[in-house]
């Protein structure tokens, strides 16, 4: 994540990440990080904004592993994290919308259609309709609402109408960036421990991951620098995995928080993760630019290649597609992907 279109704050955030903590941008044609979301009624009619035509959908080739729809020049600025809402069959899309950390309440919510339309660009926006949002990043829907980080807070929407239903101040964060809702009811966050100061990014040692549970109370599962800047979370049965975009580790934490399982990837920066039906796990690399796959004891490939930042990944399981985010070139990408 980055600051309105800055290499310089760029290249200042990784080099604070190689140290252990850190995260995130351009400006905006369409061409055709969760497990356990709880399904609800279909949503009510959006009235769509201007859109450009999409192009004709292009078959996958395993090769050069081409996207079936790319989502370019149509208004998004600053995508970090994508997701499937199944209930009304569209993509919503957090967007940042400049500096990853700044409070200017200018973030945006896009709704995307499966078949390269722009629904809504900015159907929940920051300064309107009585909506605070910074810095949007994470995505999760529980029953009839929408959860989104936004720095050192979790807001809430209604899923239907995008109208706001409160918030969850996080205590001590820093950089709220993942969210993720287990099948039990909690939500819960990733805090990357990093703020922006006079040098660029600088660690804050709030590293952490939280659980909001269902009255709306956050506790802390882990907290410390040794989880190396927690970003992408994806909660099992009975641990929850971490990838991180710090140490470019994968782990994973039991129910007290006890840190086991830690692995590196073929390479670091890690930022989104999502599970396949088959147990197979997809993570985002911005080192790498690619989307490992694996099983979460075993070897990693890319699956994907040459996609710039990607950011928190989603999966669209009524088609098999990987949903990718790409932070710097304000771009959404779906790939058709084998189960």
């Amino acid at each position: 994540m980055i600051a309105a279109r800055s290499l310089t704050s760029l290249t200042a955030l990784f080099a604070v990440v190689a140290l252990g903590s850190a995260c995130d941008k351009d400006k905006p044609t369409a061409t055709t990080t969760s497990a356990g979301q709880p399904t609800v009624a279909t949503t009510t009619a959006v009235t769509p904004a201007p859109t450009l035509a999409p192009t004709t959908v292009a078959p996958v080739n395993a090769k050069t592993k081409e996207p079936v729809v790319t989502f370019k020049s149509v208004g998004l600025s600053t995508p970090e994290s994508v997701m499937h809402d199944d209930a009304a069959d569209v993509y919503l899309v957090s967007n940042v919308n400049g500096d990853p950390s700044a409070v200017d309440n200018n973030g945006f919510i896009s709704r995307l259609t499966p078949d390269g339309k722009v629904e809504t660009l900015k159907w929940i926006e920051g300064g309107k309709n009585k909506v605070t949002l910074n810095a949007p990043k994470g995505i999760g829907l529980m029953g009839d609402s929408v959860y989104v980080t936004d720095i050192d807070t979790v807001r809430i929407f209604n899923r239907k109408t995008g109208a706001p239903e409160g918030d969850v101040k996080i205590p001590g964060a820093t950089f709220l960036n993942d969210l993720a809702v287990t099948t039990d009811g909690h939500v819960l966050v990733s805090d990357m421990g990093m703020k922006s100061g006079a040098k660029g990014f600088e660690p804050t040692g709030t590293d952490a991951v939280w659980s909001i549970d269902k009255a709306k109370k956050a506790t802390p599962l882990a907290k410390g620098k040794d989880l190396g800047g927690p970003n992408g979370i994806l909660p099992t049965t009975d641990k929850v995995w971490v990838v991180t975009f710090g140490s470019g580790e994968m782990y994973t934490l039991d129910s007290k928080g006890k840190k086991a399982e830690a692995k590196k990837l073929p390479m670091g920066q890690l930022d989104g993760i999502v599970m396949l039906p088959g147990g197979d796990v997809l993570v985002s690399s911005w080192e790498a630019k690619a989307v490992f796959r694996g099983k979460p004891a075993g070897d990693f490939t890319s699956i994907v290649e040459d996609v710039k930042s990607p950011a928190d990944i989603g999966y669209d399981q009524k088609r098999s597609r990987l949903l990718v985010p790409m932070f710097e070139v304000d771009e959404v990408r779906a790939y058709e992907i084998a189960r």
